[in-house]
């Protein structure tokens, strides 16, 4: 069990047994576990399987479809709890919510045929495919394209940056049915198609080359040729993408933040036990005021943006568009919890730097998300100018 308590802001009795029941699965998922991962830069797949095989990767799938009936609340309690015990939970994280796209824009048919599939785990979609080398956050100007003949699409371009490719069974891809410049305006004209991965990769009409990171998250560029997808795999309106993808976005941004700030107290939590711990001139380091106030000032923001990311996990609950809160959350996570990684590597000193104390692997891990999934410079640039009502400024 962790030493230092999050904020349990409205936790139910039945979320507190989901973060004791997410503390025992944990247990086989040591510091020495992820060393190995990380000294054989493998997925951690007897931990991603070991989420399935237990239904947490189902959780928010409707229970007439075979899922949890869980709605993001419950899903940001397992996603924090993952990260507090020091796992990474980023492996993991997109097979949970990245299904939301066809429960929310999928037709009746679609959702017969995948989501029980996807709820017991016999299909695996991990993957989305929207990055491209030459459109990085302007997703507008995407060129991968998709032309319709007859009753397929056939899809051509490059994604960059798409993770779990080897590990699931479809792939939720973004495309352009129509040019930009030929758009009414520049959110127009795509469509989503959910691939068969496994069939594209075996047929070769998606390669897939993997990018070696500095985490050890599976990403990899795909390059497309003549991909062809059959019409009835279209999620939503042709054209229309964009919003299909856009409705994703809050329920992602909720998750990653709950990861954020359940690593962020993981390292609060170690650099708290080192300092009282670890003598120098005769002493506990932590009583130093040095040592003590960079950790202090990290938990203090930790807890701010959990009490955000529960703010707008209860609006995106009662279908309301958190987007400032989803946003700010995230944003306030991602500084914090590099707070709590620098906090934690001065803390431990040149120990820090050793892979045995997994204060280097976590510290890595926190650098991401000031980028990824969405540079915190654009989540600034959005609530100026969404928000505050300023010019844009792009």
């Amino acid at each position: 069990m962790t030493a230092i308590e999050s904020s349990a802001f409205s936790l139910t009795e039945e979320q507190r047994a989901i973060r004791s029941a997410i503390d025992e699965l944990c247990e086989p998922f040591d510091n020495d576990y992820w060393r190995a991962c990380d000294a054989a830069g493998e997925y951690p797949e007897k931990f991603v399987d070991t989420l399935y095989e237990t239904g947490w990767m189902g959780m928010l799938v409707p229970e007439e479809y075979g899922g949890g009936g869980a709605d993001i609340r419950d899903a940001a309690v397992v996603l924090e709890q993952l990260e507090r015990n020091g796992c990474h939970a980023g492996a993991a994280r997109a097979g949970m919510y990245t299904m939301g796209a066809l429960l929310r824009h999928g037709n009746d048919e679609q959702k017969q045929r995948f989501l029980p599939k996807i709820a017991s785990g016999e299909l695996r979609l991990q993957s989305f495919g929207i990055t491209e080398p030459d459109a990085g956050s302007d997703t507008t100007r995407i060129r991968t394209f998709a032309q319709r003949e007859g009753d397929e699409y056939v899809v051509n371009g490059n994604k960059i940056f798409i993770s779990r490719i080897q590990h699931s069974d479809l792939l939720l891809l973004l495309t352009r049915t129509k040019k930009r410049e030929d758009a009414t305006k520049p959110s127009d004209g795509f469509t989503v198609l959910l691939v068969d991965l496994r069939k594209a990769i075996e047929d070769g009409t998606i390669r897939a080359t993997p990018i070696k990171t500095m985490v050890n998250h599976e990403t990899n560029e795909l390059a497309i040729e003549n991909l062809r997808v059959p019409v009835e795999n279209r999620i939503g309106e042709e054209h229309k993408g964009f919003k299909v993808i856009l409705s994703g976005m809050n329920s992602e941004r909720i998750i990653v933040t709950s990861e954020y700030i359940g690593a962020g107290f993981h390292l609060i939590d170690r650099a708290v036990q080192y300092a009282n711990e670890r003598h120098v001139f005769g002493r506990p380091i932590g009583m130093n005021q040095g040592v003590q106030f960079p950790i202090a000032q990290a938990y203090a923001n930790l807890q701010a943006a959990s009490l955000m990311r529960w703010r707008a996990a209860e609006m995106y609950a009662a279908g309301e568009n958190p987007r400032f809160e989803v946003n700010g959350a995230k944003l306030l996570a991602s500084q914090a919890l590099w707070q709590a990684a620098q906090a934690a590597f001065d803390t431990f000193g040149g120990y820090a730097a050793a892979e045995e104390y997994g204060i280097e692997r976590k510290w890595r891990e926190a650098r991401l998300p000031s980028t990824a999934p969405i540079s915190n410079n654009i989540v600034l640039a959005g609530i100026a100018h969404a928000t505050l009502g300023l010019p844009k400024s792009y």
